[in-house]
């Protein structure tokens, strides 16, 4: 069997960096069994014996206050049913920050288990004048310490060395001598006030012996948080970087979405050109090219929303913006702990739901599990780009705006504005427990060039993994629907009215006709309860038939046959609609409760046809 190695730190440690270095970022990501907190884990790289390493959730502390810290707690005791406890122990502290490290490092060094001190981001510590004796450290709490710098393999050799010698030689490894088993009762008892007490007294007594560090932040980073985290000023800055994020999406992304699109086209057109007629030719160039192809292009836009987020991370901001938050946020029933799995769910629900695991308050939770499918996920972004690329201009709004860009904006704030009216109409009413957010501020840094291409890889293959499985399916499906039967010899209709989509659309069409919606697009609403950015191809595959061309050609279909209304209604029923299985799901799994997942799903189709409905008809008043 391989050793198991599991690296364990505080949240912005660097936790993350290290495990991708010394995986090569080979991860495979699951669920841990029996919860649905997130496990990492993958094979350390250049190793002669195998060996695994785990990145657990980050944590403060053993004595935890929220299912996230649970998890990891459990998975060092070997609690959890069907994972096995680590062999080896990884505490990653950031150096810049050794004080509020070194109380996770000593609880666990109560445990006596083999463990290794990852000291990491020692170039930011250096940077900030403060010096670390490692050798003195090391000493003193009896562990290895090795200083590590994550983003440019500094240290992160030595560290894989030592994992190496103790997976060749772990019975006689000077890791594995004094280890004692040590029961959850008794580390329990380390949270008496005395020894919470005592051990306050030995990290001081650490630092004192073995840090030297200046007593003030830089001046420059002072003045950066005296506008970044002014009540109003911040507000301003928070808002710029979203719009600025907004309008880059648009503006970056369009050069290469237009080699995407022009590639298919031309994919298409060749599959015509030199195929025979027949059932084959039919699927590959309605099926497979416009299906596919049409969700492809929209890959540069979900990059350059991801890239930012990543930037914003690494940089220590998004932290800053929870605090910055957290009172309007109070004013709302939640707080700066809803800020993280919020921001999460512009990537997705589902991650976002999850990490709502973090907060301690079960009401608050609960609010947010409810409202994140409310913030505008990157699975939109196909749908939103093109219609808004079909019937908005792209002009220039005020010399500085792209209108496309705006319209974008708008879309994002209406989920966000509806969100915390959602939140004030739930928390209404409740009695109101406060739990104080406590969250570190990290330092103000660099983003990480190797963080930033391990994660903008890892969505990127997530999204054409989606491509290849559910996308392609239900593609698949949609060929199928808008294919057969085919029309009757004395048809006088179009032939896609004869057919399983022309059917179910005109029953469908009943109920979405106060919406303005055509049976078409009552069709796409179907494969898009699978993934949400299959309606793209859904409208491709129903409007590109017998046609080549795959986004331009599915624009200019939608630009003749949709009216402005329509198309504003369309987007307001994706901004509210819960169309996505997956969410749903984890919204069981989360709350645990068939009537609250009941709730959510009703509450959110009943938002969305009202939106699309009052959108519609104010539309048409205007136009």
């Amino acid at each position: 069997m391989s050793i198991r190695f599991a690296l364990i730190g505080n949240p912005n440690c660097g936790k993350t960096s290290l495990f991708n270095r010394l995986t090569g970022a080979r991860a495979k990501v699951a669920n841990y069994p029996g919860v649905t907190v997130e496990r990492r884990s993958g094979p350390i790289s250049d190793l002669a014996e195998p060996a695994e390493l785990l990145d657990l959730p980050g944590t403060y502390s053993l004595f935890v206050t929220s299912p996230d810290e649970q998890v990891a707690r459990d998975v060092i005791l070997g609690k959890i049913a069907g994972e096995a406890k680590p062999d080896v122990l990884i505490a990653v502290i950031d150096a810049t920050n050794l004080r509020l490290g070194l109380r996770l490092v000593m609880e666990l060094k109560s445990l006596n288990r083999p463990m290794v001190l990852a000291l990491n981001q020692m170039d930011a510590a250096r940077s900030r004048g403060i010096s670390i004796n490692t050798a003195g450290l090391a000493r003193e709490i009896g562990i290895p310490v090795v200083e590590t710098v994550a983003v440019n393999r500094q240290g992160t050799d030595e560290l894989k060395n030592l994992l190496a010698d103790y997976a060749k030689n772990h019975a006689q490894h000077p890791l594995a001598e004094n280890v004692q088993t040590i029961s959850v009762g008794q580390l329990d008892e380390l949270s008496r006030d005395d020894s919470i007490e005592e051990l306050y007294q030995r990290i001081e007594k650490i630092m004192t012996d073995n840090v030297i560090q200046p007593a003030n932040l830089p001046r420059w980073q002072e003045r950066l948080d005296s506008v970044a985290m002014h009540p109003v000023l911040g507000l301003v800055v928070l808002f710029t970087i979203l719009l600025v994020v907004f309008q880059a999406v648009f503006a970056w992304a369009t050069p290469i979405a237009d080699l995407i699109d022009s590639s298919f086209a031309a994919l298409g057109t060749m599959i015509s050109t030199h195929m025979p007629d027949g059932i084959l030719k039919d699927f590959l160039v309605q099926g497979f090219v416009a299906g596919v192809g049409s969700v492809i292009v929209f890959l540069p836009q979900i990059i350059i929303l991801f890239f930012f987020i990543l930037v914003l991370e690494d940089t220590g901001y998004l932290t800053r913006a929870a605090f910055l938050l957290d009172r309007p946020m109070r004013g709302l029933g939640i707080s700066g702990r809803s800020f993280i799995p919020l921001l999460s769910s512009f990537a997705c629900a589902v991650p976002g739901i999850m990490s709502t695991r973090t907060i301690s308050d079960p009401r608050e939770r609960f609010i947010t599990i409810m409202i994140a499918p409310l913030m505008t996920c990157s699975a939109r972004l196909p749908v939103y780009a093109l219609i808004i690329g079909a019937f908005i201009p792209e002009q220039t709004v005020w010399g500085i705006f792209n209108l496309q860009g705006l319209t974008l904006f708008a879309l994002y704030f209406a989920g966000v504005a509806s969100a915390a009216l959602v939140a004030l109409i739930m928390r209404r009413n409740q009695a109101r427990e406060h739990y104080p957010l406590l969250l570190e501020l990290p330092s103000y840094r660099w983003p990480m060039a190797y963080h930033l291409i391990m994660g903008l890889k890892e969505r990127v293959w997530i999204f054409l993994r989606r491509v290849g499985t559910i996308i392609l399916s239900l593609a698949i499906v949609i060929w199928f629907l808008v294919s057969f039967p085919g029309a009757p010899a004395d048809a006088t209709r179009p032939a896609i009215e004869y057919s399983f989509a022309g059917q179910l659309g005109s029953w469908m069409q009943h109920f979405f006709a106060p919406l303005g919606f055509s049976w078409q697009m009552c069709i796409a609403l179907i494969p898009a309860m699978g993934a949400r950015e299959v309606a793209v191809s859904a409208l491709a595959t129903v409007y590109a038939v017998g046609g080549d061309n795959v986004d331009a050609a599915l624009g200019t279909a939608l630009g003749q046959q949709w009216t402005l209304p329509v198309a504003l209604a369309y987007l307001a029923w994706f901004v509210y609609a819960p169309q996505c299985i997956s969410t749903i799901a984890v919204v069981r799994r989360e709350t645990n409760s068939v009537k609250s997942t009941a709730f959510f799903a009703v509450y959110l189709f009943a938002l969305a046809y009202f939106a699309a409905w009052a959108t519609y008809q104010i539309a048409n008043l205007f136009v």
